[in-house]
């Protein structure tokens, strides 16, 4: 199966969109058809085995459309034709009005111009007039009639047949007072002086000209978000090649390049810490408005800004594998994806456009039937005709979820598609996997009871089997055994025990390292660990049982960290009226202990990888809509089954693979914003459609006339169209307020309190290094930011004491001058 994006040129309303979603749908060989007005973009799935590209194309044209390629994503910043248009046919409208309308005013006008003897002069001017302004917007025109052809009527068709009745009918009128003044009929020669339209012709091309360079002026700032993005990547990069630091364009960077940054540059690509500490500004990429301290081994992101410091990276990532490439294809797919909601839209303005036709048909022939001059009739079909134009319809929900996307892409909030914006704010209940997303997902090793052998022994055998898995508690145990220098020793048919733990061998010896279920399996017993493993569990701890084929050797027990905003996001998701359950692996009582701590109303534990898919799909069908936030990696399968996955954290591939939403922030808030932006763009979303729904239901009324008998109430065909382009710029303006979205976080956050310590006996960047991770460790510190030159850090704490910091710095080999709290950053 292949994909395909390309433009559609000649799209001007949800009509045009609907017509050719219906023709290219019906193609055999095409799965999925997706058109999107606002973007002028087709996305194409379709069976290479059974259809071209060229047949697409083809059948696309046949219906009055054209097409063109957009794989190389490319944007070009190009003079919009549509302000040359709009220019052209201003100056000429009001040149035309002016002539028109100038005696109603008593504007001073030529001699050649007044007077009845004089009509036919002033009549055929004024068509003079209106033709550049029909030359420059010719192709409502063309697309319109070649529509009406094809019977697929549209936008340009109303348009079209509306002014040009008004024209022709003019055309008719300079006849008439031709023939008024050969034969002396000089009262058809005043009456056809008063009905010309040649004005009304050109005031409604201008009109809906005018409201569509407003539209494409506020459609371009929808897609700010994505422009920005790119704006972000850097064009040069300084590279050490062959020992020596060269400047070089970004393309022609390799994955593998020793990247020069300083403060202030940008980072060229993705790449990892060789050496060096800096401070970088991810906000743009991750939403965190702190910027992030990096250091040897740290993964850096391309087009990030470097506040201070000096890195050399390593680049691991170039074009379009780069995480900002990534983000910009994925809120570009999001924006030309189709949510649910709009099909609506899609499914009226397929039949809306004909009835249009048909309503302004039928008022012309009833109002001549009830004995109307035929100009009358005429003004009331070409006021139906241009006050239906169904772009307010064709715009409602394109707009909104570009505007919507965008925002959450600045906010570190990347949503794949347009069904999971829309699905997210229905969700009833939030799934929530345990490790690395309520917890830091960095286990530490806290405790080791050994009774038959020494703890470095025992650690030696542990770490040796863990060190080949890529389980969090493996990386914890290994980490354990580097800080006492234990060795690795090669182990021999490693073996992965699902549910229960990990087997391998040393030597001749089979090992296991796992759970109760494991030491239940292998019939172990040990009371004085077992009860130790209980208390463990029962605090929320991680124990594990090391065994061999024979006896229970120890006990490791590992701690794994609940992040700082679990308990208030918690807290939050439950506030907005939703389910939440945390999903995990773990044994029962360590789950019933972090649902204690975090009040977390339902818990489903025990749960094995595979699992945990069959447990969403109960829960859908049960009648639940679920959200399921995991890393990305292990609940990839769980993700991918829910109705909405979020991967929360790093942004992986396999995460951005699986799940719909990707929060590039390790916050557990950050759903409660994904919840709580999806409602802001659903409603959105409803009031452009009742708007644009409700001004048709009123508007197409008044053009037909009905109240003129009543109140004697008649629409000009100038204001129809002042209207109709009025609409569509009320719609994408009113999404536009999405840019000022921000989440209403019902409970008040604890806010953080920066200090200045001045700290003497720093004098290199290992200095710095080491006086970061001291300040880090200390409980309640959020960030450190230190200045070499100034010899201090800026730290922002909560609840911290001064004297903890004080020993920290003390403690890392350096000493305290001054801590004081900072008042002006």
């Amino acid at each position: 199966m292949k994909q395909e994006i390309v433009t559609i040129t000649g799209m001007t309303c949800s009509a045009c969109s609907s017509r050719i979603e219906k023709t290219v749908s019906k193609l055999k060989g095409v799965k999925k058809v997706e058109v999107n007005l606002l973007t002028n973009k087709m996305i194409l799935s379709y069976d290479e085995n059974k259809i071209s590209m060229d047949q697409v194309t083809n059948a696309i044209e046949k219906i009055g459309y054209g097409v063109s390629s957009d794989h190389s994503k490319k944007r070009e910043k190009t003079k919009d034709p549509i302000l040359s248009r709009l220019l052209v046919s201003i100056l000429f409208t009001i040149l035309l009005f002016y002539l028109a309308m100038g005696h109603m005013f008593h504007f001073p006008l030529p001699s050649m111009f007044k007077g009845m003897e004089n009509a036919l002069t002033l009549a055929f001017t004024e068509f003079l007039l209106l033709l550049p302004v029909l030359f420059v917007n010719r192709n409502f025109y063309k697309n319109g009639l070649k529509s009406l052809i094809h019977f697929a009527p549209n936008m340009d068709t109303l348009i079209a047949l509306g002014s040009g009745a008004a024209t022709l009918y003019g055309i008719y009128a300079i006849y008439k007072i031709g023939y008024g003044l050969g034969h002396q009929d000089f009262h058809m020669v005043e009456h056809f002086m008063m009905d010309l339209y040649f004005e009304s012709a050109a005031m409604i091309l201008t009109l809906i000209t005018l409201g569509k360079y407003l539209e494409s002026r506020a459609k371009g700032k929808t897609s700010e978000a994505i422009t920005k993005l790119m704006d972000l990547a850097p064009k040069m990069a300084h590279v050490k090649r062959r020992g020596k630091e060269i400047t070089i364009p970004i393309e022609e960077v390799v994955v593998g390049d020793r990247l020069i940054i300083r403060a202030g540059e940008a980072i060229p690509t993705d790449g990892i810490v060789l050496s060096g500490l800096g401070y970088i500004d991810e906000a743009m990429i991750t939403g965190e408005s702190i910027p992030v301290s990096k250091k040897e081994k740290d993964e850096v992101i391309g087009s990030t800004i470097m506040k201070s410091g000096y890195l050399e990276v390593k680049a691991t990532k170039i074009g379009n594998d780069t995480t900002l490439s990534k983000i910009i294809q994925l809120v570009e797919d999001a924006t030309t994806s189709k949510a649910p909601i709009a099909r609506l839209a899609d499914r009226i303005s397929g039949i809306f456009v004909p009835v249009v036709i048909l309503i302004a048909i039928l008022a012309f022939v009833i109002w001549l039937l009830l004995g109307q001059s035929l100009e009358f009739a005429l003004s009331i079909a070409i006021s139906v005709l241009v006050i239906s134009c169904p772009c307010a319809l064709g715009l409602a929900t394109p707009t909104a979820i570009m505007v919507g996307t965008g925002k959450g892409a600045s906010k570190g909030i990347l949503i794949k598609s347009a069904p999971a914006l829309e699905h997210a704010g229905k969700v009833d209940t939030v799934v929530l996997d345990k490790t690395g997303t309520i917890t830091e997902g960095k286990p530490i090793v806290v405790d080791i009871y050994s009774p038959r052998l020494k703890e470095n022994r025992l650690l030696e055998i542990a770490a040796s089997i863990e060190s080949l898995s890529e389980h969090p508690l493996s990386n914890a145990i290994v980490d354990a055994s580097k800080e006492v220098k234990a060795v690795i020793h090669k182990v021999t048919d490693f073996k992965q025990l699902p549910g229960e733990g990990i087997s391998g061998n040393i030597g001749k010896e089979t090992y296991y390292i796992g759970n109760d279920r494991l030491l239940q399996k292998m019939k172990g017993k040990d009371l004085d660990l077992e009860a130790l493993y209980e208390k463990a569990v029962q605090k929320g701890q991680i124990p594990l049982y090391v065994m061999d084929d024979k006896k229970v050797l120890g006990l490791i027990i590992v701690a794994d960290t609940i992040k700082k905003d679990s308990k208030e996001a918690i807290s939050e998701l439950k506030a907005l009226g939703l389910h939440v359950i945390m999903l995990t692996g773990d044994h029962h009582k360590t789950a019933e202990a972090i649902q204690k701590e975090l009040d977390i109303p339902e818990v489903i534990s025990e749960v094995k990888p595979d699992e945990k898919a069959a447990v969403i799909d109960r829960l859908e069908k049960q009648g639940k809509h679920v959200l399921m936030v995991g890393d990305g990696v292990n609940d990839a399968p769980a993700l991918a089954r829910s109705d909405v996955g979020v991967a929360i954290g790093v942004g992986t591939d396999i995460a951005i693979e699986s799940a719909d939403i990707v929060l590039m922030k390790n916050n557990l808030t950050d759903v409660v914003t994904t919840v709580l932006l999806s409602r802001a763009v659903m409603k959105n979303i409803k009031e452009n459609l009742f708007w644009a729904f409700f001004y048709n239901t009123i508007g197409i009324p008044i053009a037909a006339g009905l109240f003129y008998g009543i109140w004697n109430l008649k629409l000009n065909p100038m204001i129809g169209a002042a209207t109709m382009s009025l609409s569509s710029v009320c719609v994408v303006t009113n999404a536009l307020r999405l840019k000022f979205f921000e989440p209403k976080i019902k409970r008040k956050k604890e806010i953080g309190v920066q200090k200045r310590i001045i700290i003497e006996g720093m004098s290199c960047m290992h200095c710095v290094n080491h006086v970061t991770d001291a300040l880090e460790k200390v409980e309640g510190v959020e960030h450190v930011n230190i200045d070499l030159d100034k010899k201090e850090a800026i730290v922002t704490v909560n609840g911290t004491q001064d004297e903890a910091l004080r020993q920290a710095v003390l403690e890392a080999g350096y000493q305290v001058r001054k801590i004081e709290e900072v008042k002006d950053i």
